[in-house]
């Protein structure tokens, strides 16, 4: 089941440069990490209610590179953080996203386990599927909290 949304992914090859604009709309910097499933490296900046990930590529040839080479920086997905993340990823195959992943793997936050899926018509739409190993809470800000 889908619990909410977990963070909205923002693809850039320059997360110092994005810092100062997500600070402006009163953003703190709240964890980081790597994904090296993926090749990239995330910066999470939270605000009450709210968490962007700024994801940027760390090696050459990681998804997020080939995407900022064909479309440029911007939105790249929105993750939705679920209770369970094998069932929930079947569901939504079952209903017409393509998985770009066959089996959930290591997000860039500690006990983050993640599986990416992409529905191309009618929204051209990356999702993230998020699931915690341990259970967080919102409010508290501290540096494993994805809200």
């Amino acid at each position: 089941m889908i619990l909410g949304i977990d963070h909205i992914g923002l693809a850039t090859d320059d997360p110092g440069g994005v810092a100062p604009f997500l600070a402006l709309l009163g953003m703190n910097p709240s964890d980081s990490g790597h994904a090296a499933a993926y090749g990239v490296t995330c910066d999470f900046w939270q605000s009450p209610g709210a968490c962007v990930e700024v994801v940027s590529p760390a090696a050459e040839d990681s998804a997020v590179g080939k995407y900022l080479t064909s479309r440029g920086p911007g939105l790249y997905h929105l993750a939705f953080e679920v209770d369970d993340l094998p069932a929930d990823l079947a569901v939504l195959r079952a209903g017409g996203f393509v998985a770009l992943d066959d089996q959930p793997v290591a997000g860039a936050r500690d006990a983050m386990t993640v599986a990416f899926l992409y529905l191309r018509k009618p929204a051209g739409l990356l999702v993230e599927l998020v699931q915690y190993a341990t259970a967080h809470h919102p409010e508290a800000g501290a540096a494993h909290v994805p809200h």
